[in-house]
């Protein structure tokens, strides 16, 4: 029965918001519903049902519309609440939280780039970028490295472990300032709507400004937390390469020779600018003891 019961809310509602009338197999829909829900007195079997069909998708539906701002801009509205539906009809909800509905956004939109063309690479960047918030926002921590736990470890042999809410992207646009520009312009139609709302003669809409798509760009960003503060921070190329060498168990040593021979920077006082980095990437709980 639970069986049927997810499979019937998972099933797309039609145009006009409902229950679809037809079972998968065809058979009415009315008829499956009665096998396991009770009418009452002022619903019947399908009525009853369809509620919660439609909470779901209610449900679903506006926590991506939330999350995913960024991405939304990208595709324009409409094409978003489609794409959404026929993601989440392929990949329902699967877990007890709500934060894990964008978990498989990007495996969707690479398997299918029509929902995002033309402008597919902007959508996978900004779709990488998004997830990487939420998982800064809410994901497991570690408790951080002390210098203690370090002390007597040589370069050659330390491997620094990374919080698993921190995320390392490698992006060809700049969709960091790109988002910014988003939220401030909703937050300033937000704003508008409000102070309309306050005023007892009406005035004309607030003009909703159109943001400009970035450019292409190389982009390094560091999506993280601190404090319950959710961040990301630009990372030079070479920064990057050491924390991204770090993240798969290279030691200190070697990561920052790999980053700096391959380096094109000859004019850069390579010691005080790894130090600089570390001490800040320290200060900011970015490494963490191995649990």
């Amino acid at each position: 029965m639970q069986r049927v019961m997810a499979s019937a809310l998972f099933r797309p509602l039609t145009s006009k918001w409902g229950m679809q009338k037809r079972w998968v197999d065809g058979a009415p829909m009315e008829a499956l519903a009665s096998k396991f829900i009770k009418p009452n007195d002022r619903l019947n079997s399908f009525e009853r049902l369809e509620i919660y069909n439609r909470q779901y998708w209610f449900r679903v539906l506006d926590c991506l519309y939330d999350d995913y701002p960024g991405l939304r801009a990208v595709v324009g509205e409409r094409r978003f609440m489609k794409m959404a539906t026929a993601y989440l009809t392929q990949y329902p909800s699967d877990s007890f939280t709500l934060r894990d509905l964008g978990n498989r956004l990007e495996q969707f939109l690479r398997a299918e780039p029509h929902w995002s063309a033309p402008r597919e690479e902007l959508a996978l960047d900004m779709v990488r970028f998004e997830w990487a918030q939420v998982v800064a926002f809410d994901g497991p921590a570690h408790p951080p490295l002390t210098p203690d736990d370090i002390l007597d470890t040589p370069p050659s042999k330390l491997q620094l472990r990374l919080q698993p809410y921190l995320t390392l992207l490698e992006l060809n646009f700049a969709v960091d300032d790109f988002l910014i520009a988003i939220k401030k312009r909703e937050s300033d139609v937000l704003r508008g709507e409000a102070s309309n709302a306050m005023n007892s003669a009406p005035k004309a809409a607030v003009v909703r400004k159109r943001v400009r798509y970035p450019k292409r760009e190389k982009v390094h960003l560091a999506v993280h937390r601190h404090d319950n503060l959710l961040y990301y921070k630009r990372l030079d190329q070479e920064a990057f390469a050491i924390l991204t060498s770090l993240s798969r168990g290279i030691t200190v040593e070697d990561a920052c020779l790999e980053a700096v021979t391959a380096s094109k920077r000859t004019d850069v006082d390579w010691s005080a600018e790894i130090k600089s980095w570390f001490d800040a990437w320290s200060a900011l709980g970015w490494f963490c003891r191995t649990p």
